[in-house]
């Protein structure tokens, strides 16, 4: 088994591009999935932003980010970043869930989701917002 954690990146509107840029400057690997892509347009001048996108260089560059939707709260810096924790199995990624959880307020609960067969967000009682899935096959653009 294994699991990871990555900086997860939140912008409004700027995630393909600081994508781009992060890969210019670290090489690797670019992928993203717009919310149109996901069939998770909720706002249709938005279909087109990056509902899950990242970096990965052979260097142990990772990155992760993407477009924070106009309904949720977003304040450039304030807000800025996530842990991405992602793993293989949805065993274990459930039961990192569950121990994450205690004291947690829970903005997604864990389960299937389009891209992926187990996702969940929750902030914990520190403070820290964790985004928790299982690795899924998903459509890059």
């Amino acid at each position: 088994m294994s699991v990871k954690a990555v900086a997860h990146l939140n912008f409004r509107g700027d995630a393909r591009a600081a994508l781009t840029f992060y890969q210019s400057v670290f090489g690797g690997d670019l992928a993203m999935v717009t919310y149109k892509d996901a069939g998770n347009v909720q706002e249709p001048a938005e279909a087109d932003q990056v509902m899950w996108g990242q970096v990965a260089a052979e260097n142990g560059f990772h990155v992760m980010a993407y477009d924070v939707p106009s309904r949720l709260p977003y304040h450039r810096g304030e807000n800025a970043s996530f842990v991405s924790l992602r793993g293989a199995s949805a065993e274990e990624i459930s039961a990192y869930w569950e121990k994450l959880s205690n004291g947690a307020a829970i903005a997604q609960p864990l389960g299937p989701a389009q891209w992926a067969p187990l996702y969940g967000m929750l902030t914990d009682r520190f403070g820290v917002t964790w985004v928790v899935d299982v690795a899924g096959d998903h459509h890059a653009s």
